[in-house]
């Protein structure tokens, strides 16, 4: 006898291209194998490098079976446990970053890669974390290896990375600059910038005071643009990117690396004992319906999202 599998609400896509190609529809309910749970999702949250991966412009190195469902970040409670986890049990809430499937009213995660969820902030608000905070957290500590007294540029300071970058370097006692437009501003100061450019009236190196120590490079953009950014640099000094690489200059000793953020299930634990004491705020702009999710994508892709949007089924 055949046992239909029921059915849930999920954003896949069925092929690459624009945002037209997200479907909001029925999806098979998955199961845990025996290393996984099952979580009711709380939220996802969008991520801008969701519109390359759906344009198809991430095949090369991050492939995936079609169809596909989105989301990476997640939040939400453990609603049934696979037979070999020990970490969690049902009704615990989580959050965590997955290769997929976050978009959608329930997920499967392997245990390994979930954490507690924060205790201080709603639940759904946990989902901004994950992949922005951790691609903050590695630039920050792991290759920017920013310390007290160090002067930091942040270049791109009012997306969801870069609200974490400022707040993570205020908080190692770096003195940051950072540049955003005007209606980043204010949040960008309250994060911990004590300087803010506002980059579309001032472009860099207009509003810099001096060259910093560390640049921490947060915006996509033509090489001949990125070709002019280690000036801003005193010799001796560092570059870290998370978008366009940024050359080094050697003549003046100014070294330069381009990084890609990977899962750390210990390093978003400390985020979240941050979170719960106070020193890192989350930063929701927007909170939408999970079917709303090809909207946003078009929305980022002109240009109109700012910090981090919950998308909530």
């Amino acid at each position: 006898m055949t046992t239909t599998r029921p059915l849930m609400k999920a954003t896949r896509i069925h092929q690459y291209g624009d945002a037209d190609v997200i479907r909001y529809e029925d999806a098979p309910l998955p199961g845990p194998a025996a290393d996984e749970v099952l979580v009711r999702v709380a939220a996802t949250s969008f991520n801008p490098t969701e519109t390359a991966l759906r344009g198809g412009l991430l095949h090369g190195f991050l492939p995936v079976d079609l169809p596909f469902t989105l989301g990476w970040d997640m939040a939400g409670v453990v609603t049934e446990v696979g037979a070999a986890v020990r970490n969690f049990t049902i009704g615990d809430r989580v959050v965590g970053r997955l290769d997929g499937g976050a978009g959608a009213e329930y997920a499967v995660a392997p245990a390994r890669l979930l954490a507690a969820a924060p205790a201080s902030v709603p639940l759904a608000h946990a989902a901004a974390l994950p992949v922005a905070g951790l691609t903050a957290w590695q630039a920050v500590f792991e290759h920017g290896r920013v310390g007290a007294g160090q002067r930091v540029l942040v270049n791109g300071a009012g997306g969801g990375v870069g609200g974490f970058v400022t707040q993570l370097a205020s908080h190692a006692g770096a003195d940051v600059t950072a540049t955003a437009s005007a209606r980043s501003a204010a949040t960008v100061r309250r994060q911990g910038a004590r300087r803010v450019i506002d980059y579309t009236t001032t472009p860099l190196p207009e509003g810099l005071r001096s060259p910093v120590d560390l640049l921490l490079n947060l915006v996509p953009m033509p090489p001949e643009d990125a070709a002019t950014l280690p000036r801003l640099v005193r010799p001796g000094g560092h570059i870290v990117s998370i978008a366009t690489p940024i050359p080094a200059d050697p003549g003046r000793s100014v070294t330069s690396r381009h990084m890609v953020a990977r899962n750390d299930v210990a390093q978003l634990k400390e985020l979240i004992a941050l979170v719960d004491g106070g020193a890192v705020t989350l930063d929701i702009t927007e909170t939408r319906p999970l079917e709303h999710l090809a909207e946003v994508h078009r929305s980022s892709e002109a240009g109109g999202v700012r910090g981090k949007v919950l998308l909530v089924p």
